[in-house]
């Protein structure tokens, strides 16, 4: 099978099959025609296509017309293809869709020319050269135009511009092929008979009425006498089209009923035998190919607006795990909403010493100035005391209670001071968290490159619960990568205990293997994502010795998917050894893995762990975090580091070592966290490692990456080397961590 696989992938086998269906369809081909003439589909083919396969379309078509005596029939053509691909053998580089249009029609029409003028024609056929010649442009053109779409998106675009070209495609393709009518059947009706019948039960009567009409024109491009039977095609398809929610019996017996009732109305026209054998074949090749019929590699546009059903999804969950820090803030709030007004200093110590004095009056009416002065004196002095005191108050006849009072209002300074600062440290908190709040939402609220399958999603939803599984919401999607994705919404009470279950009966029912996430609970609803297989997987492997073998290791690392194609392997590494140290790193790691699962942004979430673990207790408490993110659909590598060790990335036939200055998790408010993207292909390999590896023993690590592909021997002998390469007595916990990108 892998054999199979690699052979299928090789680019030399790919290109070979392409000569190979160049060359078939030259010979096939050379026979069609158009309107009573000869087809130049196989002209337009070989304008479209790279020059080693336009020659491959020469050598068919002329092996074909010398084999059946027609080459001086068809001296046009064969010039026409041989212009084609010497112009592009000598302009190869600008190979664009209007390049192809352009040296297509020069080729034909100067072709068609010299011939004229060889043979000495009139004027007129002249001026039909020239028509033909622009024919033949425009089909190379558009039909470039398609391909290069359909490499680029790898589906069939309809909703945009580029829907014109396929349209254009199929017309030709259907009056190419409505020129052959083998045992009379004629091949372009029943094509397009067929597919009109799909797109009626697949996109309803919008489907049907197009598809209907573009087969009706390209059979009567063929001939009028062939378009008679399926001039009413498009009506057929319409009125089809309404039935779409209905089985393929049903649509099946309709489609033939109002087919009939067409024929008659239109007096029975030549061929009508044939069609109605069409039809019955169209019929057979609806009901057996309709199951498997897929919309992964179309794109209508159809029920586009559900799409927000996604988004929305996503961002309601997501507003569920941020719950925590809403009422964190919440609390933060209410105590700044409970500061007190404070009344000025000097009063209330005038009240409390003076206000049952005998010399009250002499104080504060005769020597109000002396007085006063004394008292803002008194304020201003750090930590009072009767010596203290300034000679203004030097007859005061409460001296010591004086003092008393004012010592009582530095206490209750400093200790403002002191409330202060928490306060302002509260206040950057809050704001922190406001932020990363609002970072959350704004990355859940970005509009995804995804394409939104209702259909798909209505088909599983009821296919779940015909097996007992009650879901509140399945959405199943395309991504960019046109791989099938699936979000299913349970509530707590109706969640599922057995995920694989889930993903057999979906794979049984879409005919493809399914694979899915581990499951969030949030509030009321959980989360479970099921996907098809990525086209990549990491191989992973890990080794841990602990702190002079205790048994407890202050490291924690996981494994685990995003579900959208992204792998994350972590590792934490907590303040010190033993169950302290493990259980710090182990919040780090399940506080990030819930967080990315559930959808947050890696930054983001990195800010709100180090917000909790700021604020989790009184005592310091920290973590460094060290993440590798690869996407396995196309490869891509980000490194994501806060306080973490090196890591080792072979690559190219070198190895790069990645750094990063930035503090653990929980030291600083602010979370500081570094993020780099890095070039990444199948069979590089990754060394993740904590801090009791030792810098001294990464040159002996390079040297294992380039000797040795195997991850699992790597790790184990790099760890067994740690206490060699290791310069400090105090052993610390070591944790290394190998993957590979396989395919």
């Amino acid at each position: 099978m892998l054999k199979a696989k690699t052979a299928i992938l090789n680019p030399n086998l790919e290109s070979a099959a392409k000569i190979l269906l160049a060359f078939l369809s030259g010979i096939f081909l050379s026979d069609a025609k158009i309107c009573g003439t000869v087809s130049f589909v196989n002209i337009s083919i070989s304008g479209a296509v790279s020059p080693m396969n336009a020659l491959a379309v020469l050598v068919g078509s002329l092996l074909k017309y010398v084999a059946t005596s027609q080459v001086h029939k068809n001296v046009i053509i064969i010039c026409a293809m041989t212009l084609i691909c010497i112009g592009k053998l000598i302009f190869n580089e600008n190979f664009t869709p209007k390049f192809a249009g352009i040296c297509t029609g020069i080729s034909t029409f100067a072709s068609g020319l010299v011939v004229a003028l060889v043979i000495n024609e009139n004027f007129i056929k002249i001026l039909f050269y020239l028509i033909y010649s622009v024919l033949a442009g425009f089909t190379s053109f558009f039909f470039k135009l398609a391909v290069d779409n359909l490499k680029k998106q790898g589906v069939i675009d309809l909703k945009s511009a580029i829907s014109c070209a396929y349209a254009i495609v199929f017309v030709v393709l259907i009056a190419t092929l409505a020129a052959f009518d083998p045992f009379e059947i004629n091949l372009g009706r029943l094509a397009g008979i067929a597919i009109t019948l799909i797109a009626a039960k697949n996109y309803g009567y919008m489907g049907g009425v197009l598809c209907g009409a573009l087969t009706t024109c390209g059979v009567f491009l063929s001939s009028s006498e062939s378009g008679m039977p399926v001039v009413l095609l498009s009506v057929a398809g319409l009125l089809t089209g309404y039935l779409y929610k209905n089985t393929t019996a049903v649509i099946s017996a309709f489609f033939i009923s109002i087919n009939v009732i067409f024929t008659v109305l239109i007096g029975f026209p030549k061929g009508t035998l044939g069609f109605l054998i069409e039809i019955g074949v169209s019929i057979a090749i609806f009901a057996a190919t309709s199951q498997f019929f897929s919309d992964k590699w179309i794109i209508t546009g159809k029920d586009e607006k559900d799409a927000g059903d996604v988004i929305s999804s996503q961002m309601i969950f997501l507003a569920d795990s941020i719950s925590a820090v809403r009422n964190d803030s919440k609390k933060i709030s209410e105590h700044l909403r409970a500061i007190s007004d404070k009344t000025c200093e000097i009063e209330t110590t005038s009240d409390a010493v003076c206000s049952h004095c005998s010399n009250r009056l002499v104080c504060w009416y005769n020597k109000y100035d002396a007085t006063r002065t004394g008292f803002k004196k008194m304020s201003e002095i750090g930590d009072p005391t009767v010596e203290k005191l300034p000679y203004e108050l030097k007859e005061c006849i409460n001296k010591e209670k004086i003092v008393l009072e004012f010592a009582k209002s530095y206490r209750e300074k400093i200790t403002a001071k002191l409330m202060a600062l928490r306060l302002s440290d509260s206040q950057k908190m809050l704001y922190e968290q406001i932020k990363i709040t609002e970072e959350l939402l704004a990355s859940a609220g970005e509009r995804l490159d995804i394409r939104y399958s209702p259909a798909l999603s209505k088909t599983i939803a009821s296919k779940l619960e015909k097996y007992g599984f009650n879901t509140e919401n399945v959405s199943a999607y395309y991504n960019s990568q046109n791989r099938l994705l699936m979000e299913l919404y349970f509530s707590t009470n109706d969640s599922p205990k057995n995920c694989q279950r889930i993903c057999d009966i979906i794979s049984d029912e879409i005919n493809m293997k399914i694979d899915c996430s581990e499951p969030v609970k949030c509030g009321k609803n959980v989360r479970m994502r099921a996907f098809e297989k990525t086209e990549y997987s990491l191989d992973t492997y890990c080794a841990a010795v602990s702190a002079e073998n205790s048994g407890i290791t202050g490291d924690c690392t996981s494994v685990f998917s995003d579900g959208l194609g992204n792998s994350y392997v972590i590792l934490s590494d907590g303040m010190g050894c033993g169950k302290t140290a493990a259980l710090e790193s182990r919040m780090v790691v399940s506080m990030f893995k819930r967080l990315i699962i559930s959808g947050a942004e890696y930054s983001s979430a990195i800010k709100l762990i180090n917000s909790i673990m700021l604020t989790k207790s009184q005592d310091e408490a920290f973590a460094t975090l060290d993440a590798v993110r690869v996407n396995l659909d196309d490869c891509r590598l980000t490194l994501i580091k806060s306080g973490a060790s090196a890591t080792l990335i072979r690559h190219g036939g070198q190895v790069i070592k990645v750094t990063s200055p930035t503090f653990p998790i929980g030291i600083v408010e602010e979370a500081d966290t570094f993020a780099r993207d890095f070039e990444f292909e199948c069979g590089d390999i990754i060394i993740m490692f904590s801090d009791g590896i030792n810098e001294n023993e990464y040159k002996y690590i390079k040297e294992l990456l380039m000797q040795n592909d195997n991850i699992n021997q790597i790790v184990d002998e790099i760890c067994t080397k740690a206490n060699v390469f290791s310069e400090s007595e105090k052993a610390d916990d070591v944790t290394v961590i190998g993957l590979r990108l396989v395919r």
